[in-house]
């Protein structure tokens, strides 16, 4: 029986994953901070909760031991290296061979062949920059944490999200390895499906070492790629 340890199990899409590894009868350990585990209560007694922050190496540590597999948000809170912080500690303290699935945002890039829109361009120069001045988030701390993620020897997968909404799930999401790519234009996911990929991820070998840009299987370009072929 495969154990999971999700890091950021409280937030909205760590919920979601929650469900989706209890739902494939994995055995499940969350990390959240401590005033956070409450949103946890629907969960009792189904998981083991170890509160926390994320970045603390101790926390993770303890939490990580024994997993089959590890899944990250890679959330860019304040601006104390929060991000890469917490994969830092997940890349040092992870079983040897343990899947790890770390989720983040589209404007991470691997290899530079992304193209972005004005959109998410702004999104990151201008509403980012302000939001790490008003010390709320730090984009850049986030793509250090992947930075560090790709030069590791561990069995990684990096999901890069689109814009999320809630909703019924769709299906599993659909992906590319480059945003610009004309099946990611519609540029949309349902939450629970990004989370449903994440949790695929951990037994899905042909992603390992990818960082797939995904988007949801029932958009419009990801039905006309799917007319196409």
């Amino acid at each position: 029986m495969m154990k999971v340890c999700i890091v950021g199990a409280s937030g909205k899409l760590g919920i979601y994953m929650v469900q989706h590894a209890l739902d494939r009868g994995y055995v499940v350990v969350g990390v959240c901070r401590e005033r956070s585990v409450e949103k946890l209560d629907a969960f009792k007694g189904r998981i083991t909760v170890i509160p926390g922050a994320t970045n603390d190496r101790e926390v993770i540590k303890r939490a990580v031991a024994g997993c089959d597999g590890v899944l990250v948000v890679l959330a860019p809170m304040g601006v104390h290296h929060y991000a890469s912080g917490t994969a830092q500690a997940v890349l040092d303290y992870a079983d040897p061979g343990a899947r790890l699935v770390f989720s983040c945002g589209w404007h991470i890039t691997r290899d530079g062949q992304d193209v972005y829109s004005w959109k998410i361009k702004v999104l990151v120069n201008i509403v980012g920059r302000l939001a790490r001045l008003a010390r709320v988030v730090d984009l850049d701390d986030q793509v250090e944490a992947t930075r560090r993620v790709f030069a590791s020897d561990t069995r990684w997968t990096v999901v890069r999200g689109s814009d999320l909404e809630e909703g019924e799930s769709q299906g599993l999401p659909v992906w590319s390895r480059h945003v610009g790519d004309p099946i990611l234009e519609s540029n949309m996911t349902r939450r629970v499906d990004f989370a449903l990929f994440m949790v695929v991820a951990l037994e899905n070998d042909e992603l390992v070492h990818e960082a797939p840009a995904i988007v949801g299987c029932k958009t419009s370009s990801a039905l006309a790629y799917a007319a196409g072929t």
